[in-house]
């Protein structure tokens, strides 16, 4: 009964922060329900200061947001992004994209995470190179959820909107990757070689795009021989599951092969095994999908707050990683851009508008809350939500007018 409570809560409060944030606030919906669940969050704090116990405060603490968001929402959201993406613009770009997705995510965690290493031993303050390297790796790639959110509504170039949506769906798995791997050698269970961790790194990433490529095929066959859009849109469903489930099992990247679904039943799928009247179907279901675990999922960002543990230390960390943060990103960007210009086709604006654009969100909070019990766990945490808020709230609501 209590998980029904918790999901009954949970839907009650998506649906009265967006009611509010459409008659009243009139900000793009995920900013609006981050803010409004960050001011709830922030009231039930001041009020058990005061002396006045919630039980709701306990019930929403008591939820497991690293297992909600990698496990329960992440597979469905990041199919329903990859659905509506033209692979052939895709393949146009695949050189950038392929850049700022890899070694694009390399580089900021090792620039991330060596300069917050410089700052906690500046101030005595214990915490290892490669606990600094996860921070920098699970806050380097930008959320494909929140990315795609604000997209949709600050009229970029077409060009660029593909670059930034590319980029976003692919180095969210590769981030998750390289998190992975930094956790198990933390953890001392994985050979600390060159080649130890470049087997590793293969392992999940191509594992992951063979599941997706196995299963995806797999649906593709099925769908043709269907004409019936309930039993498709089960398919579907069945498709993200399935692959997301068998990637986890198997130790390889779950986001991975639920992009490469995506695309695949995006583009071929939609094209050579469904009816218009599937199509159209199809679309509405998981823009409905999308639309309510993103509500979800941004109400939650807001609400865990209640889960950080706030010192005057850590939140001067957290505001030393915002300007951190930006600056690797800048120079992830850049760096590519410079040296292979010629290349990419991308210029000055491109570097901006990207830098500017690459919004964190709660894959890194999820991330951060899966680190081990520990001091570095709470600095880490309140580091990753002050950058992922300030992203979400600061950038996301001026990406419009910098575009």
């Amino acid at each position: 009964m209590e998980l029904f409570n918790i999901i009954a809560i949970l839907f009650t409060l998506s649906a009265v922060f967006s009611y509010i944030n459409y008659r009243y606030l009139k900000i793009q919906m995920t900013i609006g329900l981050v803010l409004i669940s960050l001011l709830m969050s922030v009231c039930m704090i001041l009020i058990d200061k005061a002396g006045f116990h919630l039980d709701l405060s306990d019930m929403l603490a008591s939820i497991d947001f690293n297992e909600t968001v990698l496990v329960g929402l992440l597979a469905f959201l990041l199919f329903a992004g990859a659905l509506h993406v033209d692979i052939n613009d895709l393949i146009d770009h695949w050189f950038a994209i392929g850049i700022f997705a890899t070694a694009g995510v390399v580089v900021s965690a090792v620039i991330i995470g060596s300069v917050m290493h410089y700052a906690f031993e500046s101030l005595h303050v214990s915490v290892s190179y490669l606990y600094c390297l996860l921070f920098g790796a699970l806050i380097s790639p930008t959320d494909p959820i929140a990315v795609l959110g604000i997209l949709k509504s600050s009229n970029a170039p077409k060009e660029l909107e593909i670059r930034i949506a590319g980029e976003s769906l692919f180095n969210d798995g590769v981030g998750v990757v390289v998190f992975i791997v930094l956790l198990s050698l933390l953890s001392g269970g994985h050979d600390i070689s060159v080649s130890g961790i470049g087997f590793l790194f293969a392992k999940e990433v191509v594992g992951g795009i063979l599941v997706g490529l196995g299963i995806g095929w797999i649906g593709y066959i099925m769908l043709k021989k269907v004409d019936q859009y309930q039993v498709e849109i089960l398919i579907t469903l069945a498709l993200v599951t399935s692959s997301y489930a068998l990637s986890l099992n198997l130790h390889l990247s779950g986001p991975i092969a639920v992009v490469v679904i995506g695309l695949m039943i995006g583009n071929n799928g939609r094209k050579f095994a469904m009816t218009e009247k599937t199509r159209q179907h199809l679309d509405m279901f998981w823009e409905l999908i999308d639309e309510i675990l993103n509500a979800i999922l941004f109400v939650l960002i807001g609400l865990e707050v209640l889960v950080i543990s706030v010192t005057m230390k850590n939140l001067m960390f957290g505001l030393m990683a915002i300007p951190v943060s930006l600056i690797a990103r800048f120079l992830s960007i850049a760096a590519p851009v410079m040296l292979l210009g010629k290349w990419m086709g991308a210029g000055p604006k491109t570097i901006r508008i990207m830098t500017w654009g690459g919004l964190r969100g709660g894959i890194s909070v999820a991330l951060a809350l899966s680190l081990p019990a520990g001091m570095e766990k709470d600095v880490i945490l309140t580091m990753t939500y002050m950058v992922v808020v300030f992203s979400l709230v600061v950038q996301g609501l001026t990406l419009k007018h910098v575009v």
